[in-house]
């Protein structure tokens, strides 16, 4: 079958933001020996470093930590058996380490032995090398498999389309459409440290938010808005670092005390994901739906500012138990 020009097209955005991937691999493995800031990699990239992150791992299939780490303990290997007469030491330092023990630590979790005895025994485990490229297209071939994306389109010149994912494992489907958002002032109570699958930390934080506010007459729904902005991506600050932040809508001039805190939500253009979530686990999915397959997509890139979950039900309510939520990520054209 003939290839569509709306497929063509896509197929040329992907393309745009695998090249920006591409350069900042590229600037990666020209300087692995340095040290390596995510705003000169995003920078590289052409990326907002708000978003970068995430765009990176879903892209790629690895985190952006992760890749690095992983790039210079396989350059590593390949020096201890290419060069055996510079010590494990310099090695460990020239491909970009720390530390000695750093090095050590990262290289027995990642080949299974110390370095020393990869040095003597050769390569235990050659396919471990380089494998950058073929991590990268299994990664964007299972967001392909995973979510099927197609364009609703009016005829109208001036309208903005929505788009449909459907999550093929979980028969679930998503509607995404770029719209102009306001600015927010909210209210806030913040958590620090671990969250993921800690449904007791969000309960906490919605009920702590409502004693606070229920008093004050400030709970006024559906006028009222509540969300959840995570600070953090978990998948590079350290766990005990993390910080969420439960909001609820309120007026700008509203007195805040003790652990309440109060906060803008920058206004702008944000692609707007409607979904329906059926348990708590299913967040992760509709993020990397929305990030790693209809964001390379769809003309646009993540700008600077905060993204946030729009919260429009209580799943105890719903007669299934689902969530339904608004993902928001603040974009400009590609």
């Amino acid at each position: 079958m003939a290839t569509t020009a709306d497929e063509m097209r896509r197929k040329q955005l992907r393309d745009a933001y695998m090249a920006g991937i591409n350069r900042a691999i590229d600037h990666i493995e020209a300087n692995i020996e340095r040290p390596l800031s995510l705003e000169k990699v995003a920078a590289k990239a052409g990326f907002s470093k708000f978003h970068f992150h995430r765009l990176f791992a879903a892209m790629t299939g690895e985190t952006l930590n992760r890749f690095v780490q992983r790039v210079r303990v396989e350059k590593a290997a390949t020096k201890l058996k290419s060069n055996p007469g510079v010590s494990i030491t310099e090695i460990a330092l020239d491909c970009g380490f720390s530390s000695p023990a750093a090095f050590a630590r990262v290289f027995k979790e990642y080949f299974g032995v110390s370095a020393g005895e990869w040095r003597e025994s050769g390569f235990p485990d050659g396919s471990k090398i380089r494998k950058t490229d073929r991590n990268i297209s299994k990664a964007i071939s299972n967001n392909r498999k995973a979510h099927h994306i197609s364009v609703c389109h009016s005829g109208d010149a001036t309208y903005d389309p929505e788009w449909r994912i459907e999550m093929t494992e979980t028969k679930t489907e998503m509607k995404v459409e770029v719209s102009e958002v306001q600015e927010m002032n909210v209210a806030y109570v913040r958590h620090v440290g671990p969250y993921a699958g800690q449904s007791q930390v969000f309960e906490g934080l919605i009920g702590r938010l409502m004693t606070w506010a229920g008093p004050r007459g400030l709970i006024k729904f559906p006028e009222t808005k509540m969300l959840s902005v995570y600070h953090d991506d978990p998948k590079v600050t350290e766990e005990d670092k993390l910080r969420v932040s439960m909001c609820i809508t309120v007026p700008e001039d509203t007195n805040v005390d003790g652990e309440v805190g109060l906060m803008k939500i920058p206004g702008g253009t944000y692609a707007v994901a409607h979904c329906e979530i059926t348990d708590p686990s299913g967040y992760a999915n509709v993020w990397q739906a929305l990030m790693g397959s209809w964001m390379p997509e769809s003309g646009y890139q993540p700008a600077d500012g905060v993204a946030y979950e729009l919260y429009l039900n209580d799943p105890k309510q719903h007669p299934e138990g689902h969530h339904i939520v608004d993902l928001c990520v603040p974009v400009k054209p590609l």
